[in-house]
């Protein structure tokens, strides 16, 4: 997954623990716009959540940031 990306999605789920709590779940479809601007960048991140790490639809914003950083 591209550097760039993995600050945005810490960024994401920060704000996500932050207001929901250290508990809260997110999909991928979180850390991208309610269009499809960039569908490469969109199945470069789902490959990455799908297919190598074998995550279900929603995981801990927690598990998520710290397998980025």
């Amino acid at each position: 997954m591209r550097e760039s990306f993995k600050s945005k999605i810490i960024e994401v789920c920060n704000k996500k623990i932050e207001t929901k709590g250290s508990n809260v779940g997110l999909s991928f479809y979180a850390f991208f716009a309610n269009k499809n601007d960039d569908p490469e960048l969109l199945m470069e991140v789902a490959e990455w959540w799908i297919l190598t790490h074998k995550l279900d639809h929603f995981e801990k914003a927690v598990k998520i940031k710290k397998m980025v950083e």
